[in-house]
């Protein structure tokens, strides 16, 4: 098999969506993080179950909106992390 891959995955408007699929590409071993590009994210009980478990699996959250529970980050800075990442997806 590979290197294992740096995957980013955008958060925008399908945010249950995003986290689901997020969660879903850490079974290859890859390395993946989630970035909160859009609005606050509005905590579901999909989003919670797959926020926590993206962190369990050791997936970093970064977002640009003060009042979310997540590791706060620029939209600035956020464009310089991305271009260390293989892959990255929109949702």
């Amino acid at each position: 098999m590979g290197d294992a891959k740096k995957i980013a995955i955008l958060v925008r408007d399908r945010q249950s969506e995003a986290f689901r699929m997020a969660v879903g590409l850490t079974l290859a071993d890859d390395e993946v993080n989630a970035f909160v590009v859009g609005d606050k994210v509005e905590i579901t009980d999909d989003v919670e179950l797959n926020t926590e478990t993206l962190k369990d699996m050791d997936g970093k959250i970064f977002t640009k909106n003060p009042d979310d529970p997540f590791d706060q980050m620029s939209l600035e800075d956020m464009g310089k992390a991305l271009a260390d990442y293989d892959v990255i997806v929109p949702y």
